[in-house]
């Protein structure tokens, strides 16, 4: 039970709900005791009157009255107790989601390259639902369990220390019974979760890219893989089912047995006078209302059973190491210029960059040029600090940004994708996603500096206009130049781009190209390089072969050479386009 300790752990603020569910399900538990104890004096009356004729009808009345106060008061509490509990409930579902929204932004890069997004979705939604359910049956049903259990056994405790003991053997029983099989059934369930967690998370990414699954005609096969792992967390179902309903069984018959034993001493007792016709009849009522949530009590090991195996789930994405700025230094970029000195990294054992060394001068235009898994991206990454290199440094006029705030190194970025990132909603967040407070004017001169505004005022409603999820309403070319707005906009002084250009139509990217060299402008520039035109143009390329730098010079310096560059330049005279696709070159 240790996480769901840890889930109240870290909803302690919400205890003022926690303490009215309480309250309210004492205030229910004790109206419930009311009843038995007003029905035996009625009938210990009712007994006098067989008696002796003899039998106090104010008594009576005043004891049907309590009986009906009883019942009324139990149900106000019942319902004033299940309100704070839904309010906790949807409270609750709030705060967990929260906090496992905001640790997943701080989440490395890493930990997204190993994981599913439609998984990690799949496992809050699934996690949320389990735990909020458990805690809206505990507080609505369950501590109202506990607490008429413990007065209903205080009472009968009090009428026969004999019925009392055996009625509260039924606890130790049921726990040591249920506990016997927790491991194993948890086990099954864990592994029901990842099945049912891969499925959902396979049925995102095919809905998030439903033109692909289309165009290509799989859309069989889709639905077989989402087959596949909810029919093996079918199959994992019919054991862990079993064993449940096995044990539970055995469970069961041992209560029946305890139970006989009470009832039948309970009558045996009776008959030979130990007790009146109205203490039998309260202790009969009380075994009743102890029998009727110890059967009961099934279910809620169940949903806790389930919520313990969902919580460490939960915990588990939690308990992943976050990002953590080392220092609290901010970096101040005054120039921009960009060094790697003896830089390597690795993605677990493979190396992607060994030893690299380049600088990139303030103001300049640097192309990154190589084959397709030379580490390209993998630079850029870096810069941005999203992985650490495990040797070398990274500097920022001179500044090593291992050793500045992540917010402040990624503040003086901005990056244009070569497939735009944009997010659902209108145009006008969009552009103005780095830079939210942006005003009218501002938004609207970076749209149209990236060659914007025009398309945008076609729209209907502008730039209020909606654009879908990841933009599907917009052409290529629209998107790029949105997305070059937002860079605009933000008007940092390093700008990384992951050629822009590459798969748009000739007017678009001429339009695009006059963006980009707007924004390029008074900026130190770093771009993965996917055409020879846009090379042309910088101040220095970089070219890397087997994760290292192979050479480094001006357009013109290696076209003279004999490196990877001039070989791109005769394999475009050659109009040899499967070698240039190599170096992802269009």
């Amino acid at each position: 039970m240790k996480p769901l300790l840890r889930i109240g752990k870290i909803t302690r603020q919400l205890w003022p709900f926690y303490v009215g569910v309480s309250v309210f399900s004492i205030l229910v538990a004790a109206a419930s005791q009311v009843q038995p104890l007003l029905t035996k004096t009625i009938i210990d009356q009712l007994t006098l009157l067989t008696q002796n004729g003899d039998v106090n009808i104010t008594i009576v009345v005043w004891c049907v009255l309590g009986i009906f106060a009883a019942d009324v008061a139990a149900t106000l509490f019942s319902n004033i107790g299940g309100y704070v509990g839904d309010i906790l409930q949807s409270k609750l579902r709030k705060h967990l989601s929260e906090r496992y929204y905001q640790h997943l932004l701080r989440l490395p890069q890493a930990y997204y390259d190993r994981e599913l997004s439609g998984k990690v979705i799949s496992q809050l939604n699934r996690s949320i639902d389990q735990i909020t359910n458990f805690i809206q049956a505990f507080s609505n049903n369950f501590l109202q369990f506990i607490f008429s259990t413990i007065l209903s056994l205080t009472i009968v405790f009090f009428y026969s220390w004999q019925v009392g003991l055996m009625l509260a053997a039924l606890y130790p029983v049921f726990i040591w019974l249920t506990t016997r099989t927790s491991e194993k059934w948890r086990a099954y369930q864990k592994d029901i979760n990842e099945n049912i967690d891969i499925a959902n998370g396979r049925f995102a990414e095919a809905i998030g890219q439903i033109k692909v699954v289309k165009s290509f005609g799989r859309q069989g096969r889709e639905i077989k893989l989402f087959q596949n792992y909810y029919g093996k967390a079918v199959q994992i179902t019919k054991p862990q089912s079993t064993l449940w309903h096995r044990q539970d069984v055995l469970r069961r018959i041992v209560l029946n047995i305890i139970f006989l034993g009470v009832y039948a001493y309970l009558f045996i007792a009776a008959a030979q006078g130990k007790y009146s016709l109205g203490v039998t009849v309260l202790l009969m009522q009380y075994a009743a209302a102890i029998r009727i949530p110890i059967f009961s009590i099934s279910f809620i090991v169940d949903m806790s059973q389930r919520a313990v195996a969902n919580t460490r789930d939960y915990f588990a994405v939690l308990d992943e190491e976050p990002e953590i700025d080392e220092s609290s230094q901010r970096l101040v970029v005054e120039r921009g210029e960009i060094a790697f000195q003896d830089v390597t990294f690795r993605y677990d054992t493979k190396d992607v960059l060994k030893r690299l060394t380049f600088t990139i001068p303030d103001g300049s235009v640097a192309a990154l040029v190589g084959e397709s898994g030379q580490g390209k991206t993998t630079i850029t990454s870096l810069l941005l600090g999203l992985y650490k290199p495990q040797k070398g440094s990274i500097t920022i006029d001179n500044q090593d940004i291992s050793l500045v705030t992540h917010g402040s190194l990624r503040a003086a970025s901005a990056v244009v994708f070569q497939e735009p990132a944009l997010f659902s909603g209108t145009v006008r967040e969009n552009i103005a996603y780095g830079k939210p407070g942006a005003d009218k004017a501002e938004i609207e001169a970076a749209a149209r500096a990236a060659n914007a505004h025009e398309f945008i005022s076609e729209f209907e409603k502008g730039y209020d206009t909606t654009i879908g999820e990841r933009g599907l309403k917009l052409s290529g070319g629209q998107k790029q130049r949105i997305a070059i707005a937002r860079a605009l906009l933000k008007d940092a002084p390093i700008l990384i781009l992951d050629e822009a250009t590459s798969s748009l139509d000739t007017k678009s990217e001429r339009l695009v190209q006059q963006a980009l060299e707007r924004l390029m402008h008074g900026r130190t520039t770093l771009i993965i390089a996917h055409r020879l035109s846009t090379i042309q143009s910088v101040d220095q390329i970089i070219t890397l072969k087997n994760g290292k730098v192979d050479e480094i010079g001006s357009p013109a310096e290696l076209a003279a050479s004999n490196g990877i560059y001039h070989q791109l330049l005769q394999l475009q005279a050659q109009h040899n386009k499967k070698r240039l696709q190599r170096y992802e070159m269009m």
